[in-house]
């Protein structure tokens, strides 16, 4: 495979899944690791890949964020597992508002292409259904944080208030006793309108956000109707959500598969 078609394979598979490692794209190319740095390079020289520790992002458009450059490359597999399950409960023509969090994000890629009616107040996410004819996108206004790429404050909340969804999916940024948080309070107001819209509340997060607290709580425990989150979750969570009254669904995370030796 010539140097360009090789770039334009690992530009092609890092759009298409938010980040991939460098073990990734060299075990999918059959080159090592080393020629995939290579390439990286001559993607990241022309703006539309940005390395990081361990892999990269697809940065010709979302999520090229702080939010999501943030994120440590070894959070991206738990994310990936969850976000394929969320994915499956949601039905065809459903009517489904999405938060903008790199989870949520996750979500939104597995279900692109499906015909739904999408609400998010999430530019990356928007993004994903723009150019897509099956879905019917909705794009809520407001004040555009310039670290995550979503809509809040009081135009958005308005927005949000008026609409009536199937299902409303969010991520969070910890979890303890006493509820779920995260970390904007602007964020958390708007989220919580997203609460209010939906007939059904999908909770998506990893299970390294669990007993941990963030700035400011979004709701209890038992205001929320499902959380999808990865098998490692502890049995004393499982337990504690499953008395608020919360459906858990685990996510299996697949284990890596070695790396084979380059000739």
């Amino acid at each position: 495979m010539l140097a360009e078609e090789r770039r334009k394979r690992i530009l092609e598979l890092v759009q298409s899944q938010g980040f991939a490692s460098l073990t990734e794209l060299a075990d999918t190319l059959e080159v090592s690791e080393s020629t995939v740095r290579r390439d990286l390079g001559h993607l990241e020289e022309r703006g539309v890949a940005k390395r990081t520790h361990g892999g990269v992002f697809y940065a010709g458009g979302s999520p090229n964020l702080p939010h999501f450059a943030e994120r440590s490359p070894e959070q991206w597999e738990p994310k990936r597992a969850i976000a394929r399950e969320a994915a499956r409960l949601i039905a065809d023509d459903d009517t489904l508002l999405l938060d903008g969090g790199s989870t949520t994000y996750e979500v939104a890629r597995f279900l692109v292409g499906r015909p739904l009616q999408v609400v998010t107040n999430s530019l990356p996410v928007a993004n994903l259904f723009a150019s897509n004819a099956n879905t019917d996108l909705i794009l809520v206004g407001g004040y555009i944080s310039p670290r995550t790429g979503v809509a809040l404050g009081p135009y958005a909340n308005e927005m949000i208030s008026g609409l009536s969804v199937r299902r409303t999916v969010l991520s969070i940024g910890g979890a303890t006793e006493r509820g779920f948080y995260n970390s904007n309070l602007l964020l958390v107001e708007t989220e919580r309108a997203m609460l209010d819209a939906a007939d059904e509340v999908i909770v998506v997060a990893d299970s390294s956000k669990f007993g941990h607290q963030s700035l400011a709580c979004l709701c209890p425990l038992d205001r929320i109707d499902r959380l999808v989150v990865d098998d490692r979750l502890s049995e004393s969570w499982q337990q504690r959500l499953k008395r608020a009254g919360v459906d858990v669904t685990l996510a299996a995370i697949e284990q890596p598969t070695p790396t084979r030796k380059k000739a």
